[in-house]
């Protein structure tokens, strides 16, 4: 299988990763940071070498990065067989007092990303008549919370993008599932004085990934909802 996930260097992505080289596949990977991005994928040459890592640094917040990312993917792959739509960030703050131009941050890394991506790639899923798109989204883009701000909004755009995308290909036999994960232990939670068990680690969300990436094609999940089993913090 040849997957391409985009924010790949760490957390979640990098748990992606992880799991889909412990399979075996042909992984491509980018992120915004070349250092960490080659660190991680030299890592996961070395514990994986039944697996091919490749990996190039790309800011996919603007458009052009977008469609720079999916020539090289091109390149790398003769087809794109499942896409992660990892590639977000987080600002956190209320509507009416976070700083001037969150939202446009926010819409840029977590919705536009995905956004110009998954149409970049699509053309060659579609004539092939086959494929999976998993967009991470998260538990923000279900139900509001006080200082999500522009980062739930993103989230929810992020969501209907999903919904949306999944009833367009289906004709086409491409499966589309909207991860919406809770707490997850990654660096954005470091510092914070809780409790690690008290959260999901990664690789949980990642093993639910891999599960439902190696359903049958009659089969998808649509919506993939975690969440730590004392509930949201």
């Amino acid at each position: 299988m040849n997957v391409v996930i985009t924010g790949g260097s760490k957390g979640l992505g990098r748990a992606f990763a992880e799991v889909f080289a412990a399979g075996g596949h042909h992984v491509a990977l980018c992120a915004r940071s070349e250092t960490e991005l080659q660190a991680t994928a030299s890592a996961l040459r070395e514990k994986f070498p039944a697996a091919k890592i490749d990996a190039k640094a790309f800011d996919l917040s603007t458009k052009e990065g977008a469609v720079v990312f999916s020539s090289w993917v091109g390149v790398v792959f003769s087809r794109v067989d499942l896409l992660i739509n990892n590639a977000g960030r987080f600002l956190g703050g209320n509507i009416h007092d976070e700083q001037e131009g969150t939202l446009e941050a926010m819409i840029n890394t977590n919705l536009y990303s995905a956004y110009h991506l998954t149409r970049a790639l699509l053309p060659g899923m579609i004539s092939q008549r086959k494929g999976q798109i998993f967009n991470i989204c998260s538990v923000a883009g279900l139900k509001a919370y006080p200082n999500g701000g522009a980062y739930s909004i993103s989230k929810f755009a992020l969501l209907g993008f999903s919904r949306n995308l999944r009833e367009e290909l289906k004709p086409y036999g491409i499966r589309v599932t909207a991860v919406c994960p809770g707490a997850t232990y990654t660096a954005s939670w470091e510092g914070s004085g809780i409790d690690p068990e008290r959260m999901m680690a990664p690789e949980d969300v990642a093993n639910m990934v891999y599960a439902a990436a190696n359903l049958p094609d009659r089969a998808v999940v649509e919506d993939l909802i975690m969440r730590p089993a004392l509930g949201d913090l």
